[in-house]
């Protein structure tokens, strides 16, 4: 079945989501978050375009973004190219990283922008991370509130402040209240099971990194199973039956050592 032909903005601005080739993750230190940064920074150093908005999570990225002196072909494909290089040389790996055809929405008005900006910043907290956009220091919320303590100045804040009025003070707080109001509504979302699902291994596969053992060493050491047994239950909404075939355990073990 032919692709679906490109949208193409008459502002220029797009809401854009790259993830994973294989659907892993895209993150796996904060140095990997801290390099994409640096990247999206050193792309747009020669106003080829302006950011309005970001949000890492481990295996997508959600960018707001508008063409300045380049097309956003050209920009996703730089950005991805270099993080590709990256990653490969950090890993160990060849290949692609992400999926050769990024996701893209176009952003027509001004109040679409601001919703788009708002689903954005919140995509932590809808995946259950943290209970505030602005305890989550892999997005852009943060700058809108303090510009000044950020390490990468990428996005183009006062901008999108001035969109809520002239005095920043209550500009900011305008932008807190409006992104306070979440809404059930998905833009360029990923399935909700999805999530959840990539959730669930991530937590998974971390633990076993951090404790440097494979899953089937669990079976030799209790301790650690019966402690990755309630972090999956405490950070995540999957029953029993789903983390006894995920780790390989009886249902009635993992029944008890939750009762415990």
């Amino acid at each position: 079945m032919p692709r679906k032909p490109r949208e193409y903005s008459s502002t220029g601005i797009y809401h854009v989501m790259v993830r994973e080739n294989e659907r892993k993750e895209i993150f796996h230190e904060n140095e990997d978050r801290e390099r994409f940064l640096y990247i999206l920074e050193q792309k747009k150093s020669k106003k080829e375009y302006d950011l309005y908005a970001y949000c890492m999570m481990d295996n997508y990225v959600h960018l707001i973004i508008k063409e300045n002196m380049d097309h956003i072909t050209r920009i996703m494909k730089r950005v991805n190219t270099s993080y590709a290089i990256y990653y490969n040389k950090e890993y160990g790996r060849a290949g692609y990283v992400f999926q050769d055809r990024y996701k893209s929405k176009v952003i027509e008005q001004e109040s679409y922008l601001l919703e788009i900006i708002r689903y954005v910043h919140n995509n932590p907290v809808k995946t259950r991370l943290v209970d505030n956009p602005k305890h989550y220091p892999w997005n852009s919320f943060h700058l809108f509130l303090d510009h000044s303590k950020h390490k990468f100045a990428i996005v183009a804040c006062d901008e999108i402040l001035e969109m809520y009025g002239r005095n920043r003070k209550r500009a900011v707080q305008l932008m807190i209240e409006y992104t306070s109001q979440q809404r059930n509504k998905d833009f360029l979302d990923v399935d909700e099971k999805e999530v959840k699902e990539q959730k669930f291994k991530t937590i998974i596969e971390s633990f076993l990194r951090e404790k440097n053992i494979e899953l089937q060493g669990l079976r030799k050491d209790k301790d650690l199973r019966n402690e990755l047994i309630r972090v999956l239950k405490e950070r995540t909404d999957n029953f029993v039956r789903k983390i006894a075939e995920a780790l390989e355990v009886n249902r009635n073990t993992v029944q008890r050592i939750i009762k415990k």
